[in-house]
């Protein structure tokens, strides 16, 4: 059990299955993704309910809608709601200087775990944070989602008033971390009030394509 890193009782396995496949569902949604989905529920099942139970319905929701309203619906929810931003750092530091400085944490969480990030890519995109967790190192990973919870609570909460589907990605990721504690609700309330801070710089060295993946040298990283 990883009682030692977080309050809930899922083993390590049942947290890097949950894990990656969270990954996987806040990826573009694509063909590969809809071939996975056998293996995913084959993962999913052998869950907690609190974890598995929002899987389900997600997965539920790719068994029943066409790939191009899914894509357009990433794309609507993802890349043109700020408050649905799938990027961690954006919370706290929105686009200043200092969200470079939190990028490099992240990358040198990847580095130190002996992970390459591949070319073109922000570290701190949510599904290439769960993999890192889910196949790199679970405590460094588990550390950046505590780090960053406020953020991942104001994007829940927003898919949540959006009636996104994939609100219950988000209430899975959730139920994998400790509870909210009140420091977390007041930092949630305040990101709410006055949104991540404004100071338009250029993240170019860090790279801008949020499609995955954390990968181990000279082999993918593996997935459900």
């Amino acid at each position: 059990m990883i009682k030692r890193r977080r309050t809930t009782t899922l083993t390590d396995t049942q947290c890097a299955a949950a894990w990656q496949t969270a990954s996987l569902l806040l990826g573009y949604p694509d063909e590969a993704l809809l071939a996975r989905r056998p293996l995913l529920r084959r993962a999913v099942a052998a869950l907690p309910d609190g974890v598995a139970a929002p899987l389900t319905r997600f997965l539920d929701h790719l068994d029943t809608t066409p790939l191009p309203e899914l894509a357009a619906d990433y794309v609507a929810t993802f890349d043109h709601r700020k408050r649905c931003c799938l990027y961690l750092t954006y919370y706290a530091y929105g686009d200043t200087r200092k969200r470079g400085m939190a990028l490099l944490r992240f990358k040198h969480a990847y580095t130190t775990a002996g992970l390459i990030l591949d070319d073109g890519e922000l570290p701190d995109h949510l599904a290439v944070v769960l993999e890192f967790a889910a196949i790199g190192d679970a405590d460094a990973g588990l550390r950046l989602l505590s780090e960053h919870r406020a953020g991942l609570e104001l994007l829940r909460l927003a898919l949540t008033d959006a009636g996104s589907p994939w609100r219950d990605v988000l209430d899975a990721v959730s139920a994998t971390l400790p509870p909210l504690t009140g420091r977390h609700h007041d930092a949630v309330a305040r990101l709410a009030a006055e949104g991540p801070p404004e100071e338009e710089v250029g993240l170019a060295p860090f790279g801008g394509d949020p499609s995955l993946s954390v990968v181990q040298p000279d082999q993918s990283g593996a997935r459900p």
